[in-house]
């Protein structure tokens, strides 16, 4: 069976070489006679995997050595309480709600402290990302929190807020290392790492150092502090020790790109295929007003629920897999991670053309 076109928002696509690479090495990696898979994370093979995947991220993100680097587990579900747990030190923080992940981790943050929703595009079912140059950032607020880029919604922050020098949080989730990015930015970045880095299971969280601290909300967990998992360089408990190794082959694959910049290029002319023929056709458009389309999630829609559901079997059938859109959007979307070659979305393209003329 041959490799189909998966355009899935997550666990989603990843660079085919890490996979045969990660395939070469299952039985026996580098003479060491096991798999990663089975390796002791205390043992010094490990070690130096997982420092190896710190070290190139560093590199590919330009991650100053005042911030932390952590590899952690739960997802980025888990971070919604981990942060306002961490972080809350007033009990106030301002959150930017421009989608469902946004919107749940506002809702979390509401149960440890007084969380406002300062800016909203829910009016229009997220299409649009609010104008964030001048919010009532309030004086006391612990944090500033967006979701960077809307995987249901297809909406991306061109611009990051004015935060009115409050620390700003942001979820990556995903759009993590489609791009250049300066961490000096933000307090804290985090993001799941199944969407553009390896597969489910791992968090990572990139953290100034100043903001861990032992002063965490009464009643944190253990292992919801983050001081407890920057202490033990990610390795307080067992971690998710094979994610962590195929993220690192993730980054070396990216570092072997080019970096960053050739990504942010790449996806740039694979977004702008797919976004011009949905310009240009007569049966299919974008949901997302032009200026704040994401570069790696793309929903359309055909305006009749019939005709959405025919072309998604139609697709799935001619190995065009994942196009359906998120249960509460409904319509399609295509996932284009970095992962996801030129040919793919392309070939999506020259489907749809065919689908329109039928």
């Amino acid at each position: 069976m041959s490799r189909v076109y998966n355009f899935s928002a997550g666990p989603a696509v990843l660079p085919e070489e890490v996979l045969k690479e990660a395939a070469d090495e299952m039985l026996d990696y580098e003479g060491s006679g096991m798999s990663v898979m089975e390796m002791s994370h205390r043992s010094k093979v490990y070690d130096n995997i997982i420092k190896t995947a710190e070290q190139d991220l560093r590199d590919l993100m330009n991650i100053p050595d005042d911030y932390e680097v952590m590899f952690l587990q739960g997802g980025a579900s888990t971070q919604f309480a981990m942060i306002p747990m961490n972080l809350m030190k007033n009990k106030v923080a301002d959150y930017i709600v421009t989608g469902q992940w946004a919107k749940k981790a506002y809702q979390e943050a509401c149960i440890y402290g007084d969380a406002k929703a300062v800016a909203s595009s829910a009016d229009k079912t997220f299409s649009y990302i609010p104008d964030c140059s001048d919010l009532p950032i309030r004086d006391n607020a612990d944090y500033v929190y967006i979701c960077e880029n809307n995987t249901i919604y297809g909406t991306k922050f061109k611009k990051l807020p004015n935060t009115k020098g409050k620390t700003l949080v942001a979820d990556v989730s995903s759009c993590f290392l489609s791009e250049p990015v300066d961490v000096t930015q933000y307090g804290l970045i985090y993001g799941g790492v199944q969407k553009n880095i390896g597969p489910a299971g791992v968090v990572i969280v990139i953290m100034r150092k100043d903001l861990i601290t032992e002063d965490t909300l009464p009643g944190t967990p253990t292992m919801l502090k983050y001081k407890i998992h920057a202490d033990a360089k990610s390795l307080y408990n067992t971690p998710p020790a094979y994610g962590i190794y195929i993220c690192g082959k993730v980054f070396k694959w990216i570092k072997k790109m080019g970096g960053l910049e050739v990504m942010k290029q790449r996806n740039e002319e694979k977004a702008k295929v797919l976004y011009d023929f949905l310009d240009s056709s007569e049966m299919f458009h974008g949901t997302v007003v032009k200026e704040d389309r994401s570069l790696m999630n793309v929903p359309f829609v055909t305006g009749n629920e019939e005709l959405d559901a025919r072309f998604v079997k139609e697709a799935d059938a001619a190995g065009f897999k994942n196009l359906k859109g998120h249960r509460t959007v409904g319509g399609m979307r295509a996932s284009i991670y970095n992962a996801m070659p030129r040919e793919g979305v392309e070939a999506l393209v020259e489907f749809m053309r065919k689908f329109e003329n039928k």
